[in-house]
C-alpha cells in the first residue's frame, strides 16, 4: 500500500514568512540562504544553531531551505553531496559545533574527493568567554574551529559581525561551486545568530556577486592538442569527471566518433554512453601499450591510470609507456591541492597541460579538430576505425561470456543481482544514483551518459553512500525519474539511520543491498596477502563476515515502514521482488530489496 501523500514542506501554523525582513543576525543567515537559492538544508538538532533553526521554522516557515531532519551528521553532508550531484548546486549541511563537526569529517572528505560543491554551516560558542555556560560550552567551542576540515575544505570562516555575514556566505558559495568544486565550512557563533539587526539592515544583491564563468584553455595549447590528436596512429582518451556535465559527455562522443579514438572511461562519473564502438573500458591496459598521444580529460589520477594494475602484495604499479608518447592534459585539480591528504595523486607528465573545464575546453578541442582534417588523416582515421570494429566485437563477446560464467551459481552472484535489475528498470525513466554496474555485469546495461548513471567517486568513507544516494533521491523527488541505486551490506549497516528520513519526507528510490554478509573487499586483500605470506587463506573470514547473525535489511526496512523485499535468496525470486519494488518507488516510496549473495571467490 502507498504511503498517503502529505506536503514536502512543514509550515508551522500561525507562522507568516517575513523573509527580508530580518531582525535577528540568524534570519539574516536564512535570508541569504534564500536569495542564493538553496532548496534544503540537511540537520541534526544542536544547540549552538538554535538561532538558526528558530529563524528556519518561525521566520522563513522552512521553506527554501526546507530542514530535513538526520539522525547523524555525516549523514547531513552526504545527502548534500547526492543533491550536488543531481543538480550541480550546493545543498546546505548544518551541524552543531566541533562535536558535530567532527562527525561530518568522513563525508566531508567524500565531497572534497569527488569535487562536489557542499556548504557545510556550523554554530560555535559563545566565542566570548564571559557568556559561555560552565563545561558544555567550553568543550564544544573551538578557537578556531575551521581548523578541524581546512585540509579538506576549499575554505571556511567564522564572521567577526553580523555585518559580514552576507559577505562570508556569498564567497562560501561562489568558492564552493567555482570548478574544481568542493564542500566550503562556515561557523556561526551562537551570539551572533541572536544579535539583534540595525534598523534597516539591507540585503546584497546576490546577482552581482555570481561565480564567474567557466576557465578557458590557451589557444595556442587547443591548436597543439588538435594537431597530436589529429595526427595520431592510435590515440587513446581516459576520461575521468567528464560525466558531471551531460553536455561534456555529448561533445566527447562526437570528438570520439570524428577521430575514431577509443575511450576509456575512468569511473568516477559515468563519462561515455555503454554500449558504444568506442567504450572500450576493461581495456586500459592493452591500449595504452599502443597508445601513441594520451588524451586525460578530468581524471583525478591521470599518471596512475597511464600505470599498470596495482599488485597489492608488493605494491607496485610500472607505467605503461610507448616511445615517443604524447600526453594532453586538460584539468582544472592543480587549484585545489591541500597537504592534508595526498588525495592530489602523483605528478602526472604532460605534454600538452591545459588548465581549463572540459566543459569549455572539449568543444574547442572538437572545432580545432575538424578544422586541421585533411585526406591523409581522414584515411588513418577510417583504418583505425576498422581495426577497432573487431576488438570491440571481441570485447562484448568477452562481457557475455563472463555474465555467463557467473549467472547460475549455487548462491546469487552479483552479476545475477544487477542483470536482472538492469531487466526490472531498464524501461522505466531511472537514474542509476549508485551500483558499480560495468564491474558487476559488463556488457549488461546500455547507460547512454550521466543522464542515466551518476558514477561513482568520493574519497571511500565507509558509510556515505546511504547518504549520498538518499540526496540524489531528494533532488529527483519531482522529477518523475525512478532513482536506482545498488549499495553494499557494510556500508548500509554503517548508516541504517537513513531509513528513517527517508521514510518521514517520503523520498522515492530503489535500493538493492547487495547482502554478502561480508566486508568482502577486505576478504580479498586478506587472502591475497595470506598467500604472499604462506599463511592459510581460508582465515581471510575472521573479522569479516557478518554472520551469526546475519543481517536482515528487509525486516530492518520494514520497521521503518518502507516497503521491503526479501531478504532473497533464489535467484529465480528476483524479477517478482524487482517488479513489485518498482511499483512501490513510482507510489512514491522507498523500496529496499535486500538480497543475499555469495561470499565464495567468484570462478
Amino acid at each position: 500500500m502507498a504511503i498517503a501523500e502529505r506536503p514536502s514542506i512543514e509550515v508551522p501554523v500561525g507562522v507568516h514568512d517575513q523573509a527580508g525582513k530580518p531582525e535577528w543576525g540568524s534570519d539574516l543567515i536564512m535570508d541569504m540562504l534564500r536569495l542564493l537559492d538553496v532548496e534544503y538544508a540537511a540537520v541534526l538538532p544542536g544547540s549552538t544553531f538554535r538561532g538558526i533553526h528558530d529563524s528556519a521554522v518561525n521566520y522563513t516557515v522552512n521553506q527554501r531551505p526546507e530542514f530535513i531532519l538526520c539522525n547523524h551528521e555525516m549523514i547531513t553532508v552526504s545527502m548534500a553531496r547526492g543533491y550536488a550531484r543531481v543538480t550541480g548546486k550546493p545543498m546546505a549541511a548544518i551541524v552543531h559545533n566541533v562535536v558535530g563537526l567532527l562527525n561530518t569529517t568522513m563525508t566531508i572528505y567524500d565531497a572534497w574527493c569527488d569535487r562536489v560543491p557542499v556548504l557545510v554551516l556550523g554554530g560555535t560558542g559563545p566565542v566570548n568567554a564571559a557568556n559561555r555556560r560552565p563545561w558544555i560550552d567550553w568543550i564544544h567551542t573551538a578557537n578556531v574551529q575551521g581548523n578541524f576540515v581546512r585540509g579538506i575544505t576549499k575554505w571556511d570562516d567564522q564572521p567577526a559581525s553580523v555585518a559580514v555575514i552576507p559577505e562570508s556566505l556569498m564567497r562560501a558559495y561562489r568558492i564552493a561551486v567555482t570548478e574544481p568544486a568542493g564542500p566550503v565550512y562556515v561557523c556561526f557563533d551562537v551570539d551572533l545568530q541572536e544579535e539583534a539587526l540595525p534598523a534597516g539592515f539591507a540585503l546584497p544583491d546576490v546577482g552581482r556577486y555570481r561565480p564567474a564563468p567557466a576557465v578557458h584553455p590557451d589557444p595556442a595549447s587547443v591548436t597543439e592538442a588538435a594537431r597530436l590528436l589529429v595526427e595520431a596512429e592510435t590515440p587513446l582518451c581516459l576520461a575521468g569527471r567528464v560525466g558531471a556535465s551531460p553536455a561534456a559527455v555529448r561533445t566527447l562522443v562526437e570528438l570520439a566518433e570524428l577521430l575514431a579514438m577509443p575511450v576509456v572511461d575512468l569511473g568516477t562519473r559515468w563519462s561515455f554512453p555503454a554500449p558504444h564502438e568506442l567504450d572500450f573500458y576493461g581495456m586500459q591496459s592493452v591500449l595504452l601499450r599502443e597508445a601513441d598521444v594520451v588524451l586525460g580529460l578530468d581524471a583525478q589520477d591521470l599518471e596512475g591510470s597511464m600505470r599498470q594494475p596495482v599488485n597489492y602484495t608488493t605494491r607496485k604499479a610500472d607505467a605503461v609507456t610507448v616511445a615517443n608518447q604524447k600526453v594532453i592534459n586538460v584539468s582544472l585539480d592543480e587549484l585545489v591541492h591541500r597537504g592534508q591528504t595526498t588525495d592530489f595523486q602523483p605528478l602526472p607528465a604532460a605534454d600538452v597541460p591545459i588548465l581549463a573545464d572540459s566543459v569549455v575546453t572539449l568543444p574547442l578541442l572538437l572545432e580545432e579538430c575538424r578544422r586541421l582534417l585533411n585526406s591523409d588523416a581522414r584515411s588513418r582515421i577510417d583504418r583505425r576505425r576498422r581495426a577497432l570494429a573487431p576488438r570491440q566485437q571481441d570485447l562484448r563477446e568477452r562481457h557475455q561470456a563472463a555474465v555467463a560464467r557467473l549467472w547460475d551459481r549455487p548462491e546469487i552472484s552479483e552479476t545475477r543481482l544487477a542483470s536482472e535489475l538492469w531487466q526490472a528498470v531498464r524501461d522505466e525513466d531511472y537514474m542509476f544514483t549508485w551500483g558499480r554496474l560495468r564491474r558487476m555485469a559488463p556488457g549488461v546495461a546500455q547507460i547512454p551518459g550521466p543522464e542515466r548513471h551518476l558514477g561513482d567517486g568520493g574519497g571511500g568513507a565507509v558509510g556515505a553512500t546511504p547518504g549520498m544516494v538518499l540526496g540524489a533521491g531528494l533532488a529527483l523527488k519531482s522529477s518523475g525519474k525512478l532513482p536506482v541505486a545498488i549499495l553494499g551490506d557494510g556500508e548500509t549497516l554503517s548508516s541504517i539511520q537513513v531509513l528513517w528520513t527517508a521514510a518521514h519526507y517520503r523520498i522515492p528510490s530503489l535500493w538493492v543491498i547487495n547482502n554478502n554478509h561480508s566486508y568482502y573487499n577486505d576478504e580479498n586483500h586478506q587472502q591475497l596477502i595470506a598467500k604472499h605470506r604462506n599463511r592459510p587463506p581460508e582465515n581471510k573470514t575472521v573479522a569479516m563476515r557478518m554472520q551469526d547473525p546475519e543481517v536482515d535489511f528487509a525486516t530492518i526496512a520494514r520497521s521503518f515502514g518502507v516497503h521491503a523485499e526479501g531478504p532473497i535468496k533464489r535467484a529465480e525470486d528476483l524479477p517478482a521482488a524487482y517488479r513489485r519494488a518498482v511499483e512501490a518507488v513510482k507510489e512514491g516510496q522507498l523500496a529496499v530489496v535486500d538480497v543475499w549473495t555469495e561470499t565464495r571467490e567468484q570462478a
